[in-house]
């Protein structure tokens, strides 16, 4: 008679009973960044200011384009004495290349050149008044036609004038010419660099204050509800405020290269085009070091919204935060030359300026990978101390509490 026996599972496969809550609460983080991700994927809100945004980057570059481009008609009145001036004037916006065209109308006197200026027939009045040449609007005058005008009848009267001191025109300006030159890139590259550097630390600055006010929102929120008393009693809180700050910033990446590529489709279609290659190396180090100082700036909300215990809190929690993200904005937007590129080495400056000099050509190929070691040292740092105050704080009802007193609260 034979005995049947049970396999017994061996000892490397066995599970106790406290291993798999402990393995599964290493893994929570994910579950609430899911959550995250999932709420506000169905806000309204979000997705409204989502959307907007696009609009707006997409409206802005397509008028660009569009301006860029379109042929400009003017219309100027001018009386018998006045037309040959006004003749070589659209001569000259003919013979310019920059899609301007002007129609000059003879007027007998200036009360019809007024005339046409009130109907809105003509756009410039052009007469000369003792001596002196005048351009005259209704209400303004356009810049285009202004400048176009006033080049061409500069050089029209230098050129009489130096006929009648016996020379010409080229040996009285001979010298007198002062050109630009730049060591890297062009004045039209940079500019444009200029602006996508300002474009970008506009970005970071809204994507901040976007997720960071809401999410320490959704911290006091779940604080005042007591919900958070019921998660952490499942999971540890380290786990609750990673999957929060992770869930947010994979949110603001996403839209971050949504915004992105959208306007680097609708530049493709600019005269700006040609720029897009020299900007994709700082493009890539901008997400970075966005991903780098978010972080940050989102576990200093989690913190700011631990600190409360009601809604109505978070506004004087958030304010040493909110005030940093201003003041990353507002480096990137009045700092120039040497304390720029100091602060650009200066965390959480560098998350902002760093990216800037890239774009603009100005940083060294060493510069930003010795920001970003620095960006990185100090945001672990403070990390790991908001984790500490977020950890002690969360579970504190009695009331709003200062930095000092989370620091050293019991757990």
């Amino acid at each position: 008679m034979s005995t049947q026996t049970t396999p017994t599972p061996s000892s490397a496969n066995r599970t106790t009973p406290a291993q798999t809550p402990r393995a599964s609460a290493r893994g929570a983080w994910r579950l609430i960044a899911q959550r995250e991700i999932l709420v506000k994927l169905r806000d309204k809100s979000f997705i409204f200011s989502t959307f907007l945004t696009l609009a707006i980057i997409g409206a802005s570059i397509g008028w660009q384009a569009w301006n860029a481009d379109r042929h400009r008609d003017y219309t100027i009145v001018a009386v018998a004495d006045d037309a040959a001036m006004a003749d070589t004037i659209a001569t000259a916006a003919e013979q310019s290349g920059d899609n301007v065209g002007i129609t000059v109308t003879r007027v007998p006197d200036g009360g019809a050149a007024k005339a046409a200026l009130a109907d809105g027939s003509a756009d410039g009045w052009l007469h000369e008044d003792g001596g002196t040449w005048t351009l005259t609007g209704q209400r303004e005058v356009d810049d285009r036609l202004e400048g176009l005008t006033t080049e061409t009848v500069g050089g029209v009267v230098r050129a009489q004038n130096a006929q009648r001191a016996g020379t010409d025109l080229a040996a009285i300006e001979k010298g007198t010419e002062v050109r630009t030159a730049l060591v890297v890139g062009d004045q039209k590259e940079q500019l444009v660099a200029k602006v996508v550097g300002l474009a970008m630390t506009f970005l970071f600055s809204f994507a901040a204050l976007l997720f960071g006010i809401a999410l320490a929102t959704s911290v006091v929120e779940e604080k005042q509800s007591r919900i958070v008393e019921i998660i952490t009693a499942s999971i540890p809180v380290r786990q609750l405020l990673l999957g929060k700050v992770v869930g947010n910033v994979l949110l603001a990446i996403g839209q971050l290269v949504l915004y992105t590529t959208v306007a680097l489709v609708g530049v493709s279609f600019t005269p700006f085009a040609s720029m897009i290659p020299a900007m994709s190396s700082g493009l890539l180090w901008f997400v970075l070091f966005f991903v780098v100082g978010f972080t940050v700036i989102a576990t200093l909300y989690a913190v700011a919204g631990a600190l409360a215990s009601r809604t109505e809190d978070v506004q004087s929690t958030s304010v040493p935060v909110t005030m940093l993200v201003m003041l990353m904005f507002f480096g990137a937007m009045f700092l120039d030359g040497a304390p720029k590129t100091v602060a650009s080495f200066v965390p959480p400056l560098s998350a902002v300026l760093m990216p800037m000099r890239i774009v603009e050509g100005t940083a060294q190929w060493w510069e930003p990978v010795l920001a970003l070691a620095l960006l990185l040292g100090a945001g672990l740092g403070v990390v790991l101390a908001a984790e500490r105050i977020y950890r002690r704080a969360l579970l504190q009802t009695g009331g709003k509490l200062t930095v000092r007193q989370a620091w050293t609260a019991e757990t």
